[in-house]
Order: C-alpha cells, then sequence, then structure tokens
C-alpha cells in the first residue's frame, strides 16, 4: 500500500516493476499527456482483440481513448479468467472461479480497479488479520494458530530458513531494494546475473540445495511444500523454474493480497461500459459497449494473411474481416488447438515458446452458506469453530468469505492445483463437493458443515475448458528463453512483413503467469506496439515500454 509521506522512514512500496523489464507502467498509464497519438487518417479504423479478459479489455480500452474502433471477439465470457459467478439468488455471495486475490504490489491493475470506483477488501489467506484463525492439518495432526508464534517451533523454522535461503542464493534484499526504488541500473545488475544461475534449477532444487535448509530435516522441506508460508503451500510449483518463484517473492505477488468487493469480473466489464475522461476522434461518452452495439463478437475460428496484407479475421459463424492490427489475448495453446492460425504468421521459433508452454491445472469449489458460522465458539475451546484451513487432504487450501453477521456466506471448500487438481477434474459436483466435506469433517469432527450449505454448488477446473486448457502457466527449467521470445514480440520493426501486426498479450506471455498484473502489462506493451505499427508515437514526456526496450528489455540467452 502506497507509504505515508510524512514518515521521512517509510520505505517506498515493493511494486511489480520488473525484475525482468523494469518498465514503471503504472507511471505511464496515469500520465497526463496519454499513451501517444494516431495520425488523423487512422482515427476510427479497426483493430482485432481476440479474447475480453482483462488483457484484452485494457488494451481495447486505451486503443478507444487513442482514436481506434476495437473490435472484440470473445468466444466465451467476458472476463477471461477473472470469473466471478455470484450464487443464485443473492447479488453479493460470490465464487471466484479464476483470479481471486491481488497484491497490492499490482499497481498498474489498481490504476483501473480505482479508476472505476471499485472497493477492495483485505483476502482471507492463512495467518493474516482477514482470518482470524488458521488450521493447518498435516499427517492427521491439526494446529490451531492465530498468529506464527502459535504453531510448533517446526513452523518457524521453515519460515527462518526459506527467508534465509533467498537472502543467501538470490540477492533478495538488494534486488527488493532495487525494485523500491526503482533503480533501474541496479537491479538489472542484479536481477540479469540470476537469470542464468537459476532458469535451469527447479524450485525444489533451490530448497533443498540451499544452507539454510540443509541444516533441517527433509520433514522440514516438506512441510515447507504442504503449507509454505504467504498464500499457502508450495509443492505444486516445485517442478518449476525457479526465477518464476523469484519473481512472485521479490515483487510480493504472495503478500498484502486484496479481494475485488462484489466480484473481480466487475474491473473488466466496468472498462466494457466506462466512458473515458479523454477521448481521441470519438464523441464524449463513448465507451466500449457502444462501439459494439452491446455486445462482443463471437469467438475466433481462424486468423490469416488477406491478399490485401492486412490480417483476415473469421470468427466461428464464417464472417471475416480484415484488420492492419490483430492482438491475440487467448492461451498461446488455443492458437494451435481452438483457432486456425496461420503458420506463417509468427516464427518457427515463436511457435515453439507458443506451444512449449506449460500450464498448471487448477480446480475451485464452493459453496454458499446460510451464516459465517465459522465465527462461532467451541465452548471447549473457546477457539472458533472453523478456520482458514491448509492441509495435505483433498482439500489443500479451504477459504472463508464473510459478508457479515447472519448474511449468507461463501467457502471455498477446495482450492487445489495439478495433479490435486487432476483428482477432482473427473467428478460431478455433487461428489466434488462431499469428498471436501468428508476430508474437512475428518478436521473438524464437531461440526456440521453440509447443514449450513444452501443453494447449489459452483466447481471450475480449467483445464477442462476448451478456452483455456488449463489455469496459468508454470515455466519449467529452461523456459527463460521461451518466456523471453513471448514477451518480447511487439517488438516488431525487424520482423519479416508477413509476421507484422499480429501481436501477442495475457498473464502467459508476462513473466508473472497468474497474476493479473501480467496480464495488464503485457497488454500494455502490445498498446504501444499497434500504436507503433499504425504510424502513432508516444509524447515525448511519456516514452512507452517500446521506446526503452533496448535499453531495459529482459537480456536474451543464447541459443
Amino acid at each position: 500500500m502506497p507509504t505515508n509521506p510524512n514518515t521521512p522512514t517509510a520505505k517506498p512500496p515493493v511494486t511489480i516493476f520488473g525484475p525482468d523489464f523494469p518498465f514503471p507502467f503504472d507511471d505511464w498509464i496515469a500520465h497526463p499527456a496519454g499513451l501517444g497519438t494516431l495520425p488523423k487518417e487512422r482515427h476510427g479504423e479497426e483493430v482485432a482483440i481476440v479474447g475480453a479478459g482483462m488483457a484484452g479489455m485494457v488494451a481495447a480500452y486505451e486503443l478507444m481513448k487513442m482514436g481506434l474502433k476495437p473490435v472484440i471477439y470473445e468466444a466465451s465470457k467476458m472476463g477471461g479468467r477473472l470469473r466471478s459467478q455470484v450464487f443464485e439468488g443473492t447479488k453479493d455471495v460470490v465464487a471466484e472461479l479464476g483470479g481471486m486475490r491481488f497484491p497490492v504490489s499490482s499497481t498498474a491493475f489498481y490504476h483501473y480497479v480505482d479508476m472505476l470506483g471499485l472497493k477492495s477488501a483485505p483476502f482471507p489467506n492463512p495467518l493474516t488479520p482477514a482470518s482470524p484463525s488458521t488450521v493447518i492439518d498435516l499427517e492427521g495432526k491439526t494446529y490451531y494458530a492465530e498468529k506464527l508464534a502459535d504453531l510448533p517451533a517446526m513452523f518457524r523454522e521453515v519460515a527462518k530458513a526459506w527467508a534465509q535461503a533467498l537472502e543467501d542464493s538470490a540477492q533478495f534484499t538488494p534486488v527488493q531494494d532495487a525494485i523500491r526504488a526503482r533503480d533501474v541500473a541496479t537491479l538489472k545488475r542484479l536481477w540479469n546475473a540470476l537469470i542464468p544461475k537459476w532458469d535451469d534449477r527447479t524450485f525444489y532444487d533451490f530448497v533443498a540445495s540451499s544452507e539454510a535448509f540443509a541444516k533441517l530435516s527433509f520433514r522440514h522441506r516438506e512441510l515447507f511444500g504442504q503449507v509454505g508460508f504467504g498464500t499457502g503451500g508450495w509443492d505444486s510449483d516445485f517442478p518449476n523454474s525457479m526465477l518464476e518463484i523469484l519473481r512472485v517473492v521479490m515483487t510480493q505477488c504472495d503478500d498484502h493480497q486484496r479481494l475485488i468487493v462484489g466480484g473481480a469480473d466487475q474491473v473488466p466489464h466496468g472498462l466494457w461500459r466506462h466512458a473515458p475522461a479523454t477521448l481521441t476522434h470519438w464523441p464524449a461518452g463513448m465507451t466500449l459497449e457502444k462501439l459494439h452495439s452491446g455486445a462482443t463478437k463471437p469467438g475466433v475460428a481462424k486468423i490469416a494473411r488477406a491478399v490485401s496484407g492486412k490480417l483476415a479475421v473469421t470468427d466461428y459463424w464464417g464472417t471475416t474481416r480484415e484488420y492492419a492490427a490483430v492482438l491475440t489475448t487467448c492461451q498461446s495453446w488455443l492458437l494451435t488447438t481452438q483457432i486456425a492460425c496461420e503458420e506463417s504468421l509468427f516464427s518457427h521459433k515463436l511457435w515453439m515458446a507458443l506451444d512449449r508452454t506449460r500450464y498448471m491445472q487448477s480446480s475451485k469449489t464452493f459453496v454458499m452458506v446460510d451464516r459465517p458460522f465459522w465465527n462461532d465458539k467451541d465452548p471447549e475451546t473457546g477457539r472458533d469453530v472453523m478456520s482458514m484451513t491448509l492441509t495435505d487432504r483433498l482439500t489443500r487450501g479451504t477459504y472463508l468469505f464473510d459478508n457479515g453477521p447472519d448474511k449468507p456466506a461463501a467457502i471455498c471448500l477446495s482450492y487445489a492445483w495439478m495433479s490435486d487438481a487432476l483428482k477432482m477434474l473427473p467428478q460431478p459436483v455433487e461428489k466434488r463437493v462431499k469428498l471436501a466435506l468428508d476430508a474437512l469433517q475428518k478436521i473438524y469432527p464437531k461440526v456440521d458443515i453440509a447443514s449450513h450449505i444452501i443453494g447449489d454448488p459452483i466447481c471450475v477446473s480449467w483445464e477442462a475448458d476448451p478456452h483455456f486448457l488449463g489455469a496459468f502457466k508454470g515455466a519449467l527449467p529452461g523456459h527463460y528463453r521461451y518466456n523471453q521470445r513471448m514477451y518480447a514480440h511487439f517488438m516488431q520493426d525487424d520482423f519479416p512483413a508477413a509476421q507484422k501486426g499480429i501481436f501477442i498479450a495475457g498473464d502467459d506471455v508476462s513473466w508473472t503467469p497468474a497474476w493479473v498484473e501480467g496480464a495488464v502489462q503485457t497488454s500494455l506493451n502490445a498498446v504501444w506496439g499497434i500504436l507503433h505499427q499504425l504510424g502513432g508515437k508516444t509524447h515525448a514526456d511519456n516514452p512507452g515500454p517500446g521506446d526503452v526496450f533496448a535499453e531495459l528489455g529482459p537480456i536474451a540467452l543464447s541459443d
């Protein structure tokens, strides 16, 4: 959160400023000069946006402000993986099936949250004030805690070892201090040295080979994997490249998280309906909704190079329109499975990166309950009868969402990733709920959770959705080169003509998959790319990401 300017000793906040590309996206979009201007003959020209998730809506909104006419195609639901489903019969009991916790370091994302006047509240993560109590259940033993000090010493030893490993092997404090100060030179020097060191090594390798954990037992590493610190267990990420984890912790993605009151999908839906205060070409009051006469175009079936040299986009029903620029914000696998994307539009090296992107599975099971009964006290112990729960059982993470005393509330019975999510994949909704309730009954034998359930459960398995095929990217060791190719793709001056004009964006293109800030930042990169493609330019006082990319861009490792 913003520091108090009247407190001289207060440190600047940590933001998702790099570390791979330390460009101030938050400052760029807030600058009074705007993001750029286009030649007048381009005003009103159509550009295609494939996907109405956060990346697509940010790009469409900013391009509309410049005077272009974004044409948004959506195959599923507006919002993408910001999917908030309201329980039947209610207005404010929400199941967040996709993104649900947003770190305050996501300053470009919060620019739009604040612009839309939306409210946020602390997310009920373990051992945070938003969760009055936390229960950790491992190997049949249950631990109740209201703060870390309430847990056995082994938990504190793990927390200390993790912090020490980050300092010893990853220059954690110096890197984070450079992020706080937005000291680009120092940040690039430190981070660029870590890239070749940790790209080829897994998260588990980092933990197991660290001197701090070497002093402890296997049980400590197992404990770290099962419950972790911050947002929960880390073992689903153990096979990932350590660089991916370093980015998360150094930019505090795993800390100080908030939820969007009323549902996160209000952000993309809000951008659809919001009339910018400043507009080029369009009359005052223009919105994306009005430009589209109230509805997006159908999903895209094909993208190809037309005889005219433009890009031809064909929708599900066979209608083809041509554009000078196309932005695809769908997950990269969909460019080979759902969309017939002409192979010559991307280089073979980029196709390798797009196809080798690895997505992680994720499942959630929500129920609505009559009231936040977990605030009741056990008469024998004086403790909360139920708590935010981390366990090695099927449920893994159970989160409690309170809407006020005696009001309907929501429980995320299970939030699981990877193999734990796959265990739920073939199960129908009722079986998922039963499995979760059976697991929680072993932890809370005196609590009849089922007696409080009202309405119908809501579930999701992102890997089963043909429009997603997974929840989010999880880069494996050696994938830095793939990510660098994807991220730098918006810089197209040196591309052959056949590959110009089509852009990619989304959290899977970013360096911070699973975090909405990555979707926003890559979307803004694409906005600059489209502006540049169409002959526009940024203001001298507000250079864009492409203007400084040669100087600040991520290093390219040799092949």
